[in-house]
């Protein structure tokens, strides 16, 4: 994410504390979550300082006037700048300059930004976490499965971006399709039984999965 950031905002990105320039106003922090208030210590008093932790909030600054700004966007490396341009994303400051700062860098990143304050943060960033880490370990599962069958990533993905972009546009009940919200309970113990045959690892996810989705199903009455 840092080297992403700094890309993207035209600043150099430093490793030292040492290396700081000394007119330097801002200073945005992109270290782990567990090293943020040590890293912050180290840092020259003059520059306001910020996170780009989702997860965190500004108690890590001590006394110190800061700020947080997390984009919402996996930067895997490789991750062009423009890549947080359009993204999501959350602010919070402990001031009126350092909030007006957190919006200021947001909006020349082209971030969507929504104020969170500390008690709601860990929320977000569990949402976050569900709606793109677990995304990518159900995807995982779901290659697996289709392997069985001779089926590749590449023939999976059209349905899954199709899939993510309804999500998006009309929300999880109109875009939910699919067996269990047809009521089609023949084809779902189908799914079941070869799960359990050829991949009864992903026997206990399935089964977990299977009741969320006739959750959300149940949402619009279909089951």
């Amino acid at each position: 994410m840092g080297t992403v950031l700094a890309a993207a905002l035209g600043a150099p990105a430093l490793s030292r504390a040492d290396a700081v320039p000394a007119d330097v106003d801002v200073l945005l922090l992109a270290v782990p979550d567990g090293a943020i208030a040590s890293v912050a210590a180290t840092m020259p008093a003059g520059p306001l300082l910020g996170h780009v932790s989702g997860a965190t909030g500004l108690d890590v600054f001590g006394a110190r006037e800061g700020f947080s700004l997390h984009p919402m966007m996996s930067t895997p490396p490789g991750s062009e700048p423009g890549i947080l341009r359009g993204a999501g994303g959350a602010v919070d400051g402990t001031s009126e300059r350092a909030l007006d700062t957190a919006y200021a860098l947001a909006d020349r990143l082209g971030l969507l930004v929504t104020r969170v304050p500390a008690e709601d943060r860990v929320a977000y960033h569990a949402a976050g976490a569900i709606a793109a880490n677990f995304l990518v370990a159900l995807e995982a599962c779901a290659e697996r499965l289709a392997a069985t069958a001779g089926i590749s990533r590449q023939q999976l993905a059209p349905l899954v971006l199709a899939t993510a972009r309804q999500w998006a546009e009309i929300g999880p009940e109109a875009a939910l399709t699919g067996p269990i919200a047809r009521g089609d309970e023949g084809t779902v113990e189908r799914h079941r039984a070869v799960i359990a045959e050829r991949t009864p690892e992903l026997l206990p996810v399935w089964t977990e999965l299977a009741e969320v989705t006739r959750a959300v199903a149940g949402r619009k009455g279909w089951a």
